[in-house]
């Protein structure tokens, strides 16, 4: 039993390490596209406004919710391994 709740604890500790930098390089990713794309032309207005709306919707995007996929695929992992170990 400390055995399954070490593995759960040291196992969500790893999974929100693994999420935050997901996270931090995904948004650096964003943004630079948005700042090239704001300094290639084409698009008025001022350029801070403009990568933070694009910011913004990132943000309430699918592409940042999937990230969360992060702890969801390892714990559904894990559940389904302990299950056919244990009980197949």
């Amino acid at each position: 039993m400390i055995a399954i709740i070490r593995l759960a604890v040291f196992g969500f500790i790893a999974m929100t390490v693994v999420y935050v930098l997901v996270s931090i390089y995904s948004g650096s990713v964003r943004r630079e596209k948005l700042e090239k794309k704001f300094d290639a032309g084409g698009v008025e207005g001022d350029r801070d406004e403009y990568i933070k709306a694009g910011m913004d919707a990132y943000r309430h995007g699918l592409r940042h919710r999937l990230i969360w996929l992060v702890y969801i695929i390892p714990t559904v992992v894990v559940a389904v391994t302990v299950y056919l170990v244990n009980y197949q």
